[in-house]
This record gives C-alpha cells, sequence and structure tokens, in this order.
C-alpha cells in the first residue's frame, strides 16, 4: 500500500475563522528542566484539516464520538475543479461516485493555505450539488479550502450536515491523487464529545 497524508500540519497560531478565538500550540515543560516534554493546546474545532458532524449545524444532531467509526472509512474519489469560480452538480458527471464514497474536490485553494486570499476567494458550492451529493449516498464530502459555504446562512452545511454527510474542511496534497483510480480514505477525529473534532486524513492505495 501507498500513503498519502493530505492533512495540514497543526502549528501555533494556525489561521482561523475570521472572528474565532486565536490557537496556541506551546511546549510548557522540557527534558532538561521537568524530565519530560509536554505541549499546552488552545483552539477552537475548527481550525486547520477537521471534520464537522451534524451538531456544527443541525440542531439535535450527532456529536462527532457519536458517529459510527465505519463513517470514517470508504472508497475515495476526486474531482478537479481547479478554476471553477462555482462548483455545481454538473462536475459529478463521469465520476464514479456511488453510496459510501468519501468525495474530495481538488479546488488548488490549499496553496493560498495562512494568506488572506484563502479567506476571501474560495469557489461557492450550490446547494444543487449538495443535494445530487446526498442523492448520490456519499458520506463525507473533503474540500481543501475554508467552507463550502460563502452565505452566512449556511446552505450548504445544512443540507449535508442533516442527512449526516460529513464535511472535512481545510485538506491538502489533493494533487497527489489526481488520476488515481483506486484509493481508499481514512479520516478518524480526535474522539471528542463537540459538534466537530481535528482529523488526520490519509490516503491508502493499493499497489
Amino acid at each position: 500500500m501507498k500513503y498519502i497524508d493530505l492533512t495540514h500540519t497543526f502549528t501555533d497560531n494556525m489561521p482561523v475563522v475570521p472572528g474565532d478565538p486565536a490557537t496556541s500550540l506551546k511546549q510548557i515543560t522540557t527534558i532538561e528542566k521537568n524530565g519530560y516534554t509536554d505541549h499546552l493546546l488552545t483552539t477552537v474545532m475548527h481550525v486547520g484539516t477537521h471534520l464537522d458532524a451534524p451538531l456544527h449545524m443541525i440542531p439535535g444532531g450527532k456529536y462527532i464520538d457519536e458517529m459510527p467509526v465505519e463513517h470514517f472509512v470508504g472508497p475515495g474519489v476526486v474531482i478537479d475543479v481547479r478554476g471553477k469560480n462555482l462548483i455545481d452538480e454538473t462536475v459529478l458527471i463521469g465520476s464514479n461516485v456511488r453510496t459510501g464514497s468519501i468525495l474530495l474536490l481538488y479546488t488548488g485553494m490549499s496553496e493560498q493555505f495562512r494568506t488572506d486570499t484563502y479567506n476571501t476567494a474560495y469557489p461557492r458550492i450550490s446547494e444543487s450539488f449538495a443535494k445530487a451529493v446526498v442523492d448520490a449516498g456519499v458520506k463525507i464530502i473533503g474540500i481543501d479550502m475554508l467552507s463550502p459555504d460563502i452565505e452566512e446562512t449556511f446552505p450548504v452545511h445544512k443540507i449535508l450536515l442533516s442527512k449526516e454527510v460529513l464535511i472535512i474542511e481545510n485538506l491538502t496534497n489533493l494533487e497527489s491523487l489526481i488520476g488515481v483510480k483506486n484509493f481508499e480514505v481514512l479520516a478518524f477525529p480526535m474522539k471528542l464529545h463537540a459538534e466537530a473534532a481535528p482529523v488526520r486524513v490519509v490516503a491508502r492505495i493499493p499497489n
């Protein structure tokens, strides 16, 4: 098997959604002084590569720890949508999306991570695309950008999460999967009793 990491490294002062509290990852002990190394992490959930559960937008929705573990693994499909300002259901034509798929959208925005452009110039995903993804039986959609929504009412989040289609935001390295026809996605979040959690996302490709 070949493994490709699709996750941004979590560092001190990770970029946050504008208006959210700043993150911090600080070393608080040293081997020389304390006999061991320890770090303190302070963060909201929607930072770096993370996975949204239904509770993020849906009243009474499931917490991330309430999702069955098998939901986090599935056959991967990547669609190259670079250059599109609007991502709609037509991008699914010709893809092998099927029930249980984990669908990854490669926009190229990860190259702008840690810049102001990343927060303001990402493409829009249509509500019709979200509905088509639900109808296709996709269980997770992953994107290499800040959010599937531009509108402050979060219609795409709500369409997907209301049907327990989970959302991975801020992926990276999706270009490594272009042209790969057969791969599996493993996206295990931290087991937190929260509406979202940091997630390590890996593509597994058979030799």
